[in-house]
């Protein structure tokens, strides 16, 4: 089936219209320990489903905000994490983005990453490379760990975790340049796939917050790995290294074998 992605972008910008309503970002649950969800979150779920569902209604739709007991990964399924960011989104920092995959048969074949907050579009297509706004984006070509940039995922509802990643992330520090934590993985992966860091890591990912990225990062000539080094699958959850060639291989020799 032919998807009509600047239909699908034009969903998602208008969905990213509602992050501008801070009375529903200020309506918050708590889903478990550092874990939250706004109206937002379930208000941008709800239009982008329903959008698709009208336009597409044989694909099956996975969100962050719902059951997703009923899918079948075998099939074609729609992958949304509403609002990627959302602790961000609470505290008005601005730095969230709506991801949206399109998965086949469990492999990626199309992504969006959408911040509203500087107008930026991110999306690929498999085999058609990956674009920011329109414009052709690639990973980074830093060789050494000296010359690079990387950004870092806390896990924060794993705390429990942060002794041994942060000692992780020591090690890193002193090698690279500087580390950033940005508190969106999807806006790192697309940082990765446009150059402006050399790589990222974090672990305890769901799907929604990775898929789409991960295409933007493979279109862009970079790589994507799990902690033991394997190309990443689709898994529901996942720890990931992603980067440029060179850097990605770094990590992943030094810091996670």
């Amino acid at each position: 089936m032919m998807i009509e992605i600047l239909k699908v972008q034009e969903i998602v910008r208008e969905a990213a219209k509602i992050f501008s309503n801070r009375n529903a970002a200020e309506q918050i649950k708590q889903k478990g320990v550092f874990d939250y969800v706004t109206a937002i979150d379930e208000a941008v779920q709800e239009f982008i489903q329903k959008e698709l569902s009208d336009l597409y209604p044989q694909i099956q739709f996975m969100g962050e905000e719902k059951d997703n007991s009923d899918i079948d990964m075998s099939g074609q399924v729609w992958v949304l994490d509403p609002v990627d960011g959302t602790t961000n989104l609470i505290h008005d920092y601005q730095n969230s983005a709506i991801s949206l995959a399109l998965i086949d048969n469990s492999e990626i074949i199309l992504g969006i990453i959408y911040n509203p907050f500087s107008d930026e579009m991110f999306y690929a297509e498999k085999d058609k490379g990956s674009f920011l706004n329109g414009k052709r984006i690639y990973v980074s070509d830093a060789e050494q760990m000296k010359d690079s940039l990387i950004s870092v995922g806390t896990s924060p509802y794993f705390k429990e975790e942060a002794e041994q990643n942060f000692m992780r992330f020591a090690s890193v520090f002193k090698e690279c340049q500087d580390i950033r934590r940005c508190g969106s993985a999807s806006l790192d992966l697309a940082n990765v796939a446009c150059g402006r860091i050399d790589a990222y890591m974090e672990n305890h990912l769901k799907i929604w917050d990775y898929a789409a990225g991960t295409l933007l990062v493979r279109e862009a000539n970079g790589e994507v790995y799990n902690y033991k080094g394997e190309k990443l699958f689709m898994e529901l959850n996942g720890n990931i290294v992603a980067g440029n060639k060179n850097i990605a291989k770094i990590l992943i020799g030094k810091y996670f074998k």
